[in-house]
């Protein structure tokens, strides 16, 4: 495999000991709900992640098996959406995730984040092809239902909300209301599912990014006060590890803009 690019901020600033991420374990995964590990061999590569070595986690995720899956499943994904230069590298690699996801869906029924990391994974590969050209694939369906599985099984699993209501949003600004009742897009339910998201996780800068850019595609100019602000809160917070730091560097950017 080709060497990633690097994570380009200082990973020591978010290296933690095993008993340090343990100890803010539950802050870290507030988003997508992800239990803390039993194997020391998935914790160590969740370290990894949480540090900005994301091709590192990838492969001891891998390695370790199990658990460590979903490990080398959000590692490729983030790595993938915000640090990837090719584009056609980006799309094979939600490719690679979706279908992993789909593989462990197999053998663990009833793990949230294996349906959360395929919907991620076609969510992101679709802006990649065009949503629309991903609707005609039939992507929009089986993002919709890979998240409605991961909130059924994990009601409190915030990235999910965030996910879902992005899709309601993004296929209303594709194709408008009207033809998008027929993905099961609805621009109400879109709005209530990023507040729920920010209810779980209030501190979540990507929740907040998405919200802005939701709030902009389902109900226009009308609503870029309220975006600004949300970008402006995303990009004053306070990251606890890399792909935070990503996040919060991002919302900088849509500010810029």
């Amino acid at each position: 495999m080709a060497k990633w690019t690097s994570f380009p901020y200082d990973s020591a600033d978010y290296a933690r000991s095993a008993a340090q991420l343990k100890k803010d374990w539950a802050r870290l995964h507030t988003g997508d709900a992800e239990p803390l590990p039993k194997d020391d061999k998935v914790l160590a590569a969740w370290a990894l992640f949480h540090a900005g070595e994301f091709q590192k986690a990838f492969d001891a995720g891998l390695k370790a098996g199990g658990a460590g899956i979903t490990v080398a499943n959000k590692a490729q994904s983030i790595y993938a959406n915000y640090l990837e230069k090719s584009e056609k590298t980006k799309l094979a690699m939600f490719m690679e995730v979706a279908e992993r996801a789909e593989a462990q869906q197999a053998t663990e029924p009833k793990n949230p984040n294996a349906y959360y990391w395929q919907a991620y994974a076609f969510g992101r590969y679709s802006q990649g092809i065009s949503v629309v050209k991903a609707l005609a694939q039939g992507l929009g369906v089986k993002v919709k239902n890979a998240l409605e599985t991961t909130i059924k099984l994990a009601p409190q699993h915030a990235d999910a909300h965030i996910v879902l209501a992005s899709f309601h949003a993004e296929v209303i600004d594709k194709v408008g209301k009207l033809l998008g009742r027929t993905q099961g897009a609805d621009a109400a339910t879109g709005l209530k599912l990023y507040r729920e998201a920010l209810r779980l996780n209030p501190a979540s800068a990507i929740g907040m990014v998405e919200y802005a850019n939701g709030l902009v595609m389902i109900e226009g100019d009308k609503r870029m006060k309220e975006a600004e602000q949300l970008y402006a809160d995303a990009a004053a917070s306070t990251p606890l590890d890399a792909m935070e730091r990503l996040d919060v560097e991002m919302a900088k950017e849509e500010l810029e803009d």
